[in-house]
């Protein structure tokens, strides 16, 4: 038994006590009382749970992954429930209350099972590194559109088979929009219609230009090794069109197919299924078990967002009978170390005090691979006050719930436990935002702690000149009176977030 395990134990025994004296809250009777009237049955009870997890590897988190571990958790508990269970059986003896005993056994294991999750969570947050990030916009600045220019002379046979298969299939709309955006009829051109990408490397040659998928993204289970084989069956410029359901076709699919109120129902369990669980590890599995896969809900910024990730550059994109059709240009090979951001929490590289690269956690409130749109979202729409994206569609309707209420937050409270953070300073910048701050202010910058509260919520500036000017203003205020700025400045930034609603976004 080593060191990491004893500490674990010792948190599990502060777990017991913490659920035991839940358990007396619920039933409404003295704490006091009952720990001292049921001392030597609570030693028994914790020694068999004790033992319990030792036999069945609950504390042996480093060698399980977390769906084995979630597993560990409910076998040894279950073991000590029935091992306890059974001694109350036996000894028949009334003066214990069942509801204290199976209470607790309950309650503590809920909050293992949620603090094991939360550590699972924590470990695998997905950090979005900028210097990836930095090199994606920089391939997108140098990518020109190619002109879809036919390049051999067209086989009339070859037309009729391809209007025929296409228009059997889809309306004219699509076929338009493929003809107008493709080498539809090029022997170069590659028209298929599936989810494995089996049928796409198993092809017999590398000559094909253009690639044409005409079944749903939706479907295919391993959606970037499908782009990834794509993009390497093509060479740079060449073009690749796919399609997809996006996540508001589907909402609105599901509300048109059944009666109102049912609809709705409906929806609320497909979102559930199809939204939450894959989100989480335990329920990811239970997931992919009853759909495989397919007809999963995909938003258009995570479309979008994994094919850049995997070597794309957006040309064009149009929905067209209830689908989203993209056009995608190869210009470089995937980014293969890039594992999905699907969890809820995120790790943000954020320039700390000393110009240390510190990661602030923060709820997701994007949709998954919005972080490689930024370019795009910039070539697409305006900007508005404070630089932030007009009609910026990679936030959810959770995200955008939880930023008016300062949910996605949150977690950087943990930032500041950890020291990373204060409460008020200046905010903690991304590489991208830090280099468009003047040389002075970067390096003066740096050498005070980032804060949870910036000064942005007492001044409220709209340009990033009156941003910049806020933030020395404060600095130079905290110069002279550290202590006193700061709360100041805290005061009179929550008065400002409740009663002018200031908000930073």
């Amino acid at each position: 038994m080593n060191k990491r395990t004893i500490i674990l134990i010792i948190l599990d025994l502060l777990l017991i006590l913490f659920s035991f004296w839940l358990a007396t809250q619920l039933k409404n009777v003295s704490f006091k009382i009952y720990f001292i009237n049921y001392l030597s049955g609570f030693i028994i009870f914790t020694t068999i749970w004790i033992l319990a997890s030792i036999i069945n590897n609950k504390y042996n988190y480093s060698s399980y992954s977390l769906r084995h571990l979630s597993k560990n958790i409910l076998i040894s508990n279950l073991t000590a429930l029935s091992v306890v269970t059974m001694l109350i059986f036996l000894t028949r003896n009334d003066y214990y209350s069942r509801f204290i005993v199976f209470a607790t056994i309950a309650i503590v294991s809920l909050a293992e099972l949620f603090i094991y999750n939360l550590w699972g969570l924590l470990k695998k947050t997905e950090v979005i590194p900028d210097d990836v990030l930095g090199k994606v916009e920089r391939s997108l600045r140098r990518a020109k559109p190619v002109p879809v220019v036919s390049e051999e002379p067209i086989d009339p046979t070859r037309v009729k088979m391809v209007q025929k298969a296409i228009l059997t299939e889809f309306s004219r709309d699509v076929y338009c929009f493929l003809e107008q955006n493709t080498n539809l009829f090029s022997e170069k051109t590659l028209i298929v219609s599936t989810t494995t990408r089996f049928n796409i490397t198993n092809q017999p040659n590398n000559t094909y230009k253009t690639i044409i998928n005409l079944k749903r993204v939706n479907d295919i289970r391993r959606i970037n090794k499908f782009f990834e084989a794509v993009n390497e069956k093509i060479p740079v410029n060449g073009v690749f069109l796919c399609m997809a359901e996006t996540q508001e076709e589907r909402k609105a699919r599901i509300l048109r197919k059944f009666p109102p109120v049912l609809n709705y129902i409906y929806y609320f369990f497909d979102f559930i299924l199809k939204r939450v669980f894959p989100k989480f590890p335990i329920t990811k599995d239970i997931y992919f078990l009853l759909t495989r896969g397919e007809n999963r809900v995909i938003s258009r910024a995570e479309l979008l967002g994994r094919l850049i990730s995997c070597g794309f550059n957006i040309i064009e994109e149009q929905e067209i009978d209830h689908m989203q059709y993209v056009v995608a240009q190869k210009i470089r090979k995937p980014y293969f170390d890039m594992e999905p951001t699907y969890g809820p929490l995120i790790k943000l590289r954020r320039i700390g005090k000393g110009g240390k690269i510190i990661k602030v956690y923060k709820l997701r409130t994007m949709h998954p691979y919005s972080e490689y749109l930024q370019e795009y979202i910039y070539r697409k729409h305006d900007l508005q006050e404070g630089g932030k994206f007009k009609n910026d569609f990679r936030i959810s309707t959770l995200g955008r719930f939880m930023r008016k209420l300062w949910i996605d937050e949150l977690p950087m409270i943990l930032n500041f436990l950890k020291g990373d953070l204060k409460i008020v300073g200046v905010r903690p910048l991304s590489k991208h935002y830090f280099s468009l701050y003047t040389k002075e202010l970067q390096e003066r910058r740096i050498k005070y702690k980032p804060g949870l509260i910036p000064p942005l919520y007492v001044d409220n500036p709209k340009t990033l000149e009156e941003i910049m000017e806020s933030e020395i203003k404060y600095l130079n205020a905290y110069d002279k009176h550290p202590f006193f700025t700061d709360v100041k400045y805290f005061f009179v930034a929550v008065y400002n977030i409740i009663f002018k609603k200031y908000r930073s976004s």
